[in-house]
């Protein structure tokens, strides 16, 4: 249990800084932003998903936001940029970080012990199910930029073509 908590604290302080940083940034940036480089990435259907839901719901699409993969950035640096008040930020950010921190500490140690316990029983196994676990990430990132580059394509044929 202690390895539990040592590791929990650890991804807290490391999830406070960094989502923390990213809403300074954002907070830092403001609507410079949107007339810089950064354009093309905020104006992306993830930003723009996220900015609609935090002008919709607040400081919770912010704490929730840490329990979502590709999410969390966008959520805190719009929420930086949208000058969310810091009284309404900061405890989502408590909350949706610890919440963070406990998932990933439990679930993430389960893992780890596991495929440590399956190297060292079944070594041929292990390195299959690392094999495995390696191209359904390659398989997802590829499918996503697929997808993503056939969208573009679309918005970018003309219309009636």
């Amino acid at each position: 249990m202690d390895k539990i908590a040592l590791t929990a604290g650890a991804l807290y302080v490391i999830v406070l800084l960094r989502a923390g940083g990213t809403f300074a940034v954002g907070w830092l940036a403001g609507a410079g932003a949107r007339r810089s480089r950064l354009a093309g990435r905020i104006s992306s259907a993830r930003f723009l998903r996220a900015e609609r839901a935090i002008q919709r719901w607040g400081a919770p699409v912010v704490a929730v936001s840490f329990l979502t993969v590709g999410f969390q950035t966008a959520a805190n640096l719009l929420a930086g940029s949208m000058r969310m008040p810091l009284p309404r930020y900061l405890p989502a950010l408590f909350v949706g970080g610890a919440a963070w921190a406990l998932i990933y500490a439990t679930a993430g140690l389960g893992v780890l012990e596991m495929l440590a316990r399956l190297f060292a029983e079944r070594t041929a196994l292990g390195v299959a199910a690392v094999g495995a676990l390696l191209l359904a990430v390659c398989g997802a990132v590829l499918y996503r930029r697929r997808r993503a580059a056939a969208r573009t394509t679309e918005e970018a044929a003309p219309e009636g073509a």
